[in-house]
C-alpha cells in the first residue's frame, strides 16, 4: 500500500466508550464472527489456539467493520456526493459496501494493476471503481483530489472511527472468551491492531496484545525503532494486505504505547500457513489474514503455557492464481511437493528404471519433464526432470538417498522444496 497521510485534526486516542458505541452502530451490518478452537496449532504452540475469522464477513475481510462504522456514524455531514476511498483490495470492498448500504455513492480509486476480480468485486458492492496510476500514492492523490468534489474521503486505518470499528473485534474476542491471555493480530497500517489492543487492553490490562508484520514490509517495527512513523522501502509479498510502506500517525501512538511486542513473519511461513489452515481447518485465509498463524509456527510467538492464545485471521481474498502459487511453495516449504533432476543414458528403458525406483519410494509423481536439447548434454544423454508429490522432509532424504543408492546423481530444484534443515 501507501505512505497515506495521517489526518492531523484527529490526535486524541480512542477511548473504549468509542468502540463500545462503534459495535451498537455496526451490529446488524457485520457479521459476528466465530472464535474457532485449532487443535492442530494447539498442539504445536503448548496452549489453547482459538482463530478469530474475520474471512467470513460478508467482504471477506475486517474493513467493513471500520468503514461502516466512519459512514454510519458521520452519515449526518456527508453530502450527496457520497465518498471516496483508495485501495487495491480490501478497504475498496469494504467501503463500496458500506456506503451502498447507506445509501451513498462511492468511487474508490485503484492502481491500474488492481486484479480484475478484486476491481469486480468493488463494482459488485455498488462502487464505481476508477483506475489510475501505476503505484497505490498515485491512486491516492486522485482520490485526494476527487475530495474536492465534495465526496468524503474514508482513510483505511489512520481515523479514529476506523480504528474504533475495527476496535469491535477485541470486544468480540474477550465477551466469548473472558480468560483469553494473548491476541496475535496482522499489521499492515495499524488500525486493526491499534483498535483491538484499545478495547482488549480496557477490558484486561494484563492481556498481551503481539502484532504481526510481513518480514518484506516492517513499517511499524521500524517506526517503533525510529521513534516516529517512517516510509521504508518494501518489496512484494504474498501478505500483500499489509504491505504499508508508512503507519499513520494516530496508529503508530496507540501501537507504541498498547501493543506489547512486533514479530514478523517471513514469505515460506505465510504460505504455510495458508496451506495449514486450508487443510486442516478447511479456512481460506488470504496471506495478510494468516501472519498470524505464521508467526506461531515459526516460533516468532511466545505463547501462554496451558494459556489460551486468539489469532486473528483478518481476511480471505486471495485470488485464484495466486492461490495456486501459494500452495504449492506452501507444500514445498512442507516437503510435500519434491523436484530433481538426473542425468539419463538416451536408451530405451532408461526412464522407466528410473520411475520403478521412484515408485519403490512410495512418491507419486506429477508431472515429468524429458529435455534431449539442452546445452551441454551429449547426444546420447537426455536430462529428465521429476516433480513428486512427497508425504513430508524426511519422505524427501529417503528419496534422494535411495536414488543416490542406485546410481544417480541427483540435483535438487530449490525453488520447488525447501529443505527443514536449510
Amino acid at each position: 500500500m501507501a505512505n497515506l497521510p495521517g489526518l492531523g485534526k484527529h490526535c486524541d486516542m480512542v477511548a473504549l466508550q468509542d468502540i463500545r458505541k462503534a459495535a451498537v452502530i455496526v451490529a446488524g451490518h457485520v457479521a459476528r464472527t466465530p472464535l474457532v478452537y485449532s487443535g492442530t496449532l494447539s498442539k504445536m504452540a503448548g496452549c489453547e489456539v482459538y482463530l478469530k475469522l474475520e474471512n467470513l464477513q460478508t467482504t471477506g475481510s475486517f474493513k467493513i467493520r471500520g468503514a461502516t462504522n466512519k459512514i454510519l456514524s458521520e452519515l449526518g455531514s456527508m453530502g450527496k456526493a457520497g465518498v471516496v476511498a483508495a485501495s487495491a483490495g480490501n478497504h475498496a470492498q469494504g467501503v463500496a459496501l458500506a456506503a451502498a448500504r447507506a445509501g451513498l455513492p462511492s468511487t474508490i480509486v485503484m492502481p491500474e494493476w488492481a486484479s480484475i476480480s478484486k476491481q469486480e468485486a468493488t463494482r459488485g458492492y455498488g462502487g464505481e471503481v476508477i483506475l489510475f496510476g501505476q503505484s497505490l500514492p498515485e491512486s491516492l492523490d486522485k482520490a485526494m483530489e476527487l475530495r474536492q468534489g465534495g465526496r468524503t474521503f474514508i482513510h483505511p486505518f489512520d481515523d479514529p472511527a476506523i480504528i474504533a470499528g475495527q476496535g469491535t473485534i477485541g470486544l468480540e474476542i474477550l465477551e466469548d472468551m473472558p480468560d483469553t491471555d494473548l491476541i496475535v493480530v496482522p499489521v499492515g497500517g495499524g488500525g486493526l491492531v491499534s483498535g483491538i489492543a484499545l478495547a482488549a487492553k480496557e477490558l484486561k490490562p494484563g492481556i498481551r496484545i503481539t502484532g504481526v508484520q510481513a518480514a518484506t514490509c516492517p513499517s511499524a517495527k521500524s517506526a517503533l525503532e525510529s521513534g516516529l512513523p517512517v516510509c521504508i522501502e518494501a518489496t512484494r509479498s504474498i501478505a500483500d494486505g499489509i504491505t504499508v510502506k508508512q503507519i499513520g500517525e494516530l496508529t503508530y501512538k496507540i501501537i507504541r504505547d498498547r501493543v506489547d511486542e512486533l514479530v514478523l513473519a517471513d514469505e515460506d511461513r505465510i504460505a504455510e500457513a495458508v496451506l495449514i489452515l486450508l487443510e486442516r481447518k478447511k479456512i481460506l485465509a488470504e496471506g495478510a489474514g494468516a501472519v498470524a498463524v505464521a508467526a506461531l509456527l515459526a516460533g516468532a510467538i511466545s505463547p501462554p503455557p496451558g494459556g489460551k492464545a486468539v489469532l486473528v485471521i483478518s481476511g480471505g481474498n486471495m485470488d485464484s492464481p495466486l492461490l495456486d502459487r501459494v500452495i504449492r511453495k506452501g507444500l514445498g516449504r512442507n516437503g510435500r511437493i519434491m523436484r530433481f533432476g538426473v542425468l539419463l543414458e538416451d536408451v530405451p528403458g532408461a526412464l522407466a528404471s528410473l520411475l520403478r525406483v521412484v515408485a519403490s519410494t512410495k512418491a507419486n509423481v506429477l508431472h515429468i519433464y524429458h529435455d534431449r536439447g539442452r546445452r551441454n548434454l551429449s547426444i546420447s544423454q537426455t536430462q529428465v526432470e521429476l516433480e513428486l508429490e512427497t508425504r513430508n522432509t524426511a519422505h524427501v532424504d529417503e528419496i534422494v538417498e535411495t536414488l543416490k543408492r542406485a546410481g544417480y546423481a541427483v540435483q535438487l530444484n530449490p525453488d520447488a522444496i525447501t529443505r527443514a534443515h536449510s
